[in-house]
């Protein structure tokens, strides 16, 4: 029910840029460029100053975008409230995730809950954790599942469960050889590591550092953006990498790589953040609420097949 035009102002505002306004709202850029023509023709006054490749709200501006958020943020509520007086649940749910909860334990929760309401449509941003804590804090996401735990004032958490870190080498690397491992051994060997933000990087960094070893201390390999990335260089020889127990599954049944326990363990958490401040359908707390008992269930079957793994 809210203005299109509003709508259309608010997102090119958000995302900085016409061109990306236009592929968040399935838009052609044309048509962008003519809601907001129509926008500032209604309040006869320019909204934004274009100018060096960057977008700047005018005063008028300003004054629109205020009250574009807590317009569009009423018809959320409005279309929410009126849809709940219905059974089914029903609309779009934006998620965020970081990428090993996508790749690993995002599929079982989207099956579970599309099971349940078919008529429910995902839509799934994915990055790693301290993107995702960004944009649920800037209101571009419903909800984020994440791997930190978030000390931002503005969200609130909900602990879904964790899952262990593990030391990932091929099977015929020294490493493999070890029942637990510890940083002093680590260290002697090639590192292969994440990019900065990424939530198993910044564990693995403060494990180290627990122990006496700064990053100019570890024989860095490479720094790779991806999970896929460190798995293949691992597979080659190129050194160690410390992976979560869900993203290497696969890898150990196809006895591609092995995975050592660390001394002492390590941890990664699952959290579920929201605004604090944002009204929530019931569609984002039963989501919420469904997201954290399957991880925690997902948790349980993992630790059932390690212990089952383990020699007797």
């Amino acid at each position: 029910m809210a203005d299109r035009r509003l709508q259309v102002f608010h997102a090119v505002v958000k995302h900085g840029s016409f061109t990306r306004a236009a592929e968040r709202l399935f838009m052609t850029q044309p048509a962008v460029t003519f809601q907001i023509k129509q926008l500032e023709e209604h309040f006869d006054t320019r909204l934004l100053e274009r100018g060096h490749g960057k977008l700047g709200l005018t005063p008028a501006g300003e004054i629109v975008f205020d009250y574009a958020e807590r317009i569009l943020t009423l018809n959320e509520e409005l279309e929410s409230r009126v849809s709940e007086l219905t059974d089914e649940l029903a609309g779009t749910l934006n998620v965020g995730t970081s990428t090993t909860i996508a790749a690993y334990w995002l599929p079982h929760l989207l099956e579970g809950f599309k099971r349940l309401y078919p008529r429910v449509i995902p839509r799934v941003m994915v990055g790693n954790s301290a993107y995702i804590e960004g944009k649920v804090a800037g209101r571009e996401l419903d909800l984020g599942l994440i791997e930190i735990v978030t000390d931002n004032p503005t969200l609130e958490r909900r602990t879904a469960g964790r899952d262990d870190l593990m030391v990932i080498c091929r099977p015929d690397h020294p490493l493999a050889a070890h029942e637990r491992l510890d940083a002093p051994t680590l260290a002697e060997h090639p590192f292969i590591t994440r990019e900065p933000g990424n939530a198993i990087r910044d564990l693995a960094e403060s494990y180290f550092e627990a122990a006496g070893f700064g990053p100019e201390d570890l024989a860095i390999a490479a720094e790779l953006g991806s999970l896929a990335a460190v798995k293949h260089l691992v597979r080659d020889g190129f050194g160690f990498g410390i992976a979560s127990r869900a993203a290497i599954q696969r890898d150990l049944c196809e006895k591609l790589l092995v995975a050592i326990p660390l001394d002492p363990p390590l941890y990664t958490p699952l959290e579920v953040i929201f605004p604090k401040d944002r009204f929530r359908s019931r569609l984002i707390v039963t989501f919420a609420d469904f997201a954290t008992e399957t991880l925690q269930q997902l948790g349980e079957v993992l630790d059932k097949k390690a212990a089952a793994a383990r020699p007797a």
